[in-house]
């Protein structure tokens, strides 16, 4: 019995504070000794000690099969020299262990901001046709290890995505 994949085409948003909102928020550059407010990242690291680190990424393309979350702390990216990445998004449900198929969302990240993802926020990135792009990380020290649930799409529905 052959089973073949099927790709999903994703139309990726230019990402902005509103249609974002559902999965975290879009931080923008702020004057310097602007006070603290609901446009500052609303950060959740104490569950453990917070990382700050910049990992480097080869050419990583726009397709993707597995999506990824973290439920006991918020997540930042972003982009170092400018560069525009994607990243794949999907609310999280608590309740369900895997993301909704019909609530998976793409967007496009100018190099000007960073993200802020929410806790249990699946999220398949970043992604970018760049050759090389060096990204800011902040989350805890072994999120990567206690707090990292992967659903796999080609497993269970024979399905990759590809951001358009």
């Amino acid at each position: 019995m052959s089973t073949s994949k099927t790709v999903q085409q994703l139309q990726a948003e230019w990402i902005t504070r509103e249609n974002f909102q559902r999965y975290g928020q879009v931080i923008f550059a702020s004057q310097d000794g602007k006070g603290f407010d609901a446009e500052d990242a609303q950060l959740n690291l104490q569950n453990g000690t917070p990382r700050f680190y910049i990992m480097r990424l080869d050419k990583r393309g726009r397709k993707f099969h597995k999506i990824t979350r973290h439920v006991q702390c918020t997540q930042c990216l972003g982009s170092l020299e400018g560069k525009d990445w994607f990243i794949a998004v999907c609310p999280p449900h608590n309740d369900v262990n895997e993301p909704v198929l019909d609530e998976i969302a793409a967007f496009r990240i100018p190099g000007n901001c960073f993200i802020k993802l929410n806790e249990g926020t699946w999220h398949a990135g970043p992604y970018f046709e760049h050759d090389v792009v060096d990204f800011y990380n902040l989350e805890l020290a072994d999120t990567n290890v206690v707090d990292h649930f992967t659903h796999d799409f080609l497993k269970s529905h024979q399905l990759e995505f590809e951001m358009v």
